[in-house]
C-alpha cells in the first residue's frame, strides 16, 4: 500500500503536469509561478491556488528533507493527502456544464402566444424560455419582461398577444451564452463576475460551439449553480 507521501507527490505531479500542458510545456517556469500564470485563466486553478501554493511548500519539504532516499521526515496527513488529489482530479478531468447541465429546453418563437408561454410556465414550473426568430436565435424572455409587459397592457387580450410583442420589455443582456466545454467553475464565475459588474444575468445558454446560433444544448440558471461556491 502506497504512504503517503508518495500519494501526495503523484498527485503533485500529475497536477504539476497538467499546468505544463496548459502553458505549452514551458519548462522551467516552476510550480509556484504555474500556478500564479494560470490564476487568470484557468477557474479551477483560481479556486484552489492558496492549497495548490501550500502543496508546493510541502512537496519541497517532502523531497528535499528527507533523511535518505527512501524515507521522510514526516508523512502529510490522510485528508491532506484526499484533498490534494481531489484537486487533482478537478484539475485534470475539470466538471464541465455537459453533460452535467445537459437538458431539452423549451424554446418559443417569436411568432408564438403568450398564452402558450404562460401554459409552460404553468405546467413546468420554468419561468426562462429561449426566443428563435425561425432558427435566429432571438433572445431570453423572462417573468421580468412578461410582467413589465403586462403592467403596462392589463386590458389586453393575452391569447391575442405574441411573445415578440413582449420582447422590448425584457432586458437584452439578461444571459450569455457558453460553450460546452465551460467549467462548472467557470459557468459560476461568470454568474459571480455579471453581479460584480451591476448586470445580473438570469441564465447561461450552452449550445456545442458557444455561438448563439448553434444548437441548444441546456440551460443554467442562478438557482442551479447556488450549491456550488
Amino acid at each position: 500500500m502506497p504512504k503517503n507521501s508518495e500519494r501526495f507527490i503523484t498527485a503533485f505531479n500529475r497536477i504539476d503536469k497538467a499546468m505544463d500542458t496548459e502553458l505549452n510545456n514551458s519548462r522551467g517556469i516552476g510550480f509556484s509561478k504555474s500556478v500564479r500564470i494560470l490564476t487568470k485563466y484557468n477557474a479551477v486553478v483560481r479556486r484552489y491556488k492558496d492549497e495548490l501554493l501550500e502543496f508546493a511548500e510541502l512537496r519541497n519539504a517532502i523531497v528535499h528533507n528527507r533523511i535518505d532516499t527512501g524515507v521522510v521526515i514526516a508523512e502529510p496527513h490522510d485528508s491532506i493527502v484526499e484533498q490534494i488529489e481531489q484537486i487533482e482530479r478537478e484539475i485534470t478531468s475539470p466538471q464541465l456544464v455537459i453533460p452535467s447541465f445537459e437538458k431539452k429546453v423549451q424554446r418559443f418563437d417569436l411568432k408564438d402566444s403568450l398564452s402558450n408561454l404562460l401554459d409552460a410556465i404553468h405546467e413546468k414550473g420554468y419561468s426562462k424560455f429561449p426566443v428563435y426568430n425561425g432558427n435566429e436565435f432571438a433572445g431570453l424572455i423572462t417573468e421580468s419582461g412578461i410582467t413589465k409587459w403586462l403592467a403596462k397592457h392589463k386590458d389586453t387580450t393575452i391569447r391575442e398577444t405574441t411573445i415578440e410583442e413582449i420582447m422590448p420589455y425584457q432586458k437584452d443582456n439578461n444571459h450569455q451564452i457558453i460553450s460546452k466545454d465551460t467549467s462548472i467553475y467557470q459557468a459560476v464565475e461568470i454568474f459571480k463576475e455579471k453581479i460584480g459588474e451591476g448586470n445580473r444575468i438570469d441564465a447561461l445558454l450552452i449550445t456545442g460551439n458557444g455561438e448563439k446560433d448553434d444548437q441548444l444544448l441546456g440551460i443554467i440558471t442562478a438557482w442551479d449553480i447556488m450549491g456550488i461556491k
